[in-house]
């Protein structure tokens, strides 16, 4: 293998010459002796400011503390292994805390950078440092020869602070977004509801049944396995529904309609309501379509719901309604079932809910459309981060 200039071939692959090859054990210092057994943390009194950790996390808080200093925690117990990949946790606690027997804890030896070897530890792939058996586990024998690529210490303090950065990036958007969507559900709670009027709207709203203002129709009927995943026409899924408040038009799935076959094609402006599920704070879960299509049907666990022409309702006002706190609890009243929960388009359209003018619908839907389109597009940002991030690592962290 031809190794370009300023590299040199190692067994963790190529990587810059004046880089190192390194054992983990030759770069930390294991301090397990200081864990806290569970048996031991049960008769502790669960209370207080300090966290009690363990492989996937806080667990809980107490007064006192065994480690008083910034360390890396790896799950040992299979049982908390990333779902993903199975492979052992690596995360970080700065502070005092007591640490459970799940987890192994780390601190960086002097000429090592510790914000460093979590990264190399969250990046690196250590399958097969496993010990196998009925449960995974990783051993603090078989951890400790972990091997790793570790540059000068002003590099690592280096990589250290810029995969950190992103980090931060990362988390402040999940702060950002979670307070985009609280400050959305306040909105539809209020302005939803009647609470709060937009300015220049004023006076009463009517109560309306939805029988008043459109229909239900069904979904296909007479289809097998066979008949989906291919075809010329395609069909609205149940999680595309259950998952949005505007239908994904590039989420439909393929079907074989029969040229002969009579089935209820779908309309712009369309709502589909899911009539099944295990809870009944998801029945009758709703969506809307926004987009005209042609050849488009409904699947058969949903159905759907068109207005009548010439009608003063919003489609996409009363899709979220029907997925606000007050429309959930009007649908969930309707649920019907033990084990599973059904919802008949009869009750649907027997329910009654006060609607305001057409203007203020519109007014309202576009409002709250403003804001998920804001969510979204922060929600894009996180996820091209992300991968900015796994880029980053990928390349830092191997020279």
């Amino acid at each position: 293998m031809e190794v370009k200039p300023g590299y040199k071939l190692t067994e963790v692959g190529v990587i810059p010459e004046d880089w190192e090859v390194k054992r983990l054990g030759e770069v930390t210092e294991c301090l397990d002796n200081l864990r806290v057994p569970l048996n031991e943390r049960q008769r502790e009194k669960i209370q207080g400011d300090l966290p009690y950790c363990g492989a996937n996390g806080i667990l809980d808080y107490i007064n006192s503390f065994s480690i008083d200093d910034d360390i890396i925690l790896m799950a040992e117990d299979g049982g908390y292994f990333d779902e993903y990949d199975s492979r052992p946790i690596a995360y970080r606690m700065i502070g005092r805390c007591w640490v459970n027997n799940h987890a192994h804890i780390l601190k960086a030896l002097p000429s090592y950078n510790q914000d460093f070897l979590f990264w190399c530890l969250v990046h690196r792939n250590i399958l097969s440092y496993l010990a196998s058996g009925t449960r995974a586990k990783l051993n603090k024998s078989e951890m400790n020869k972990i091997e790793m690529s570790i540059p000068p210490l002003p590099e690592q303090a280096a990589i250290a602070t810029t995969l950190s950065d992103v980090d931060v990036l990362i988390s402040a958007l999940d702060v950002l977004i979670s307070k985009k969507k609280q400050i959305k559900q306040g909105a539809m709670q209020e302005l939803l509801s009647g609470k709060r009027r937009l300015p220049g709207f004023s006076g009463e709203w009517q109560v309306k049944r939805l029988g008043e203002l459109g229909s239900t129709y069904g979904g296909l009927t007479g289809k097998t396995k066979s008949d989906f995943g291919s075809g010329k026409a395609f069909y609205i899924t149940f999680m595309n529904i259950m998952s949005n408040v505007i239908i994904n038009s590039s989420e439909f799935d393929m079907v074989k309609i029969g040229s002969n076959e009579k089935q209820n094609i779908v309309l712009n402006n369309d709502i589909f309501f899911n009539g099944s599920s295990e809870t009944p704070e998801e029945v009758g879960l709703c969506a809307v379509l926004q987009t005209k299509v042609e050849n488009v049907y409904l699947n058969s666990f949903c159905f759907g719901y068109r207005l009548h022409i010439n009608e003063s309702a919003d489609g996409l006002f009363l899709a979220y309604y029907f997925r606000s706190n007050v429309g959930r609890e009007l649908l969930k009243s309707l649920a019907q079932g033990a084990t599973r929960y059904n919802l008949s388009k009869r009750a649907l359209l027997m329910v009654e809910f006060q609607l305001p003018p057409f203007p203020e619908q519109q007014a309202i839907a576009t409002i709250l459309s403003d804001m998920d389109a804001e969510i979204t597009a922060l929600e894009s940002r996180r996820k091209k981060t992300r991968a900015l991030k796994q880029g980053m690592m990928q390349e830092l962290l191997t020279g």
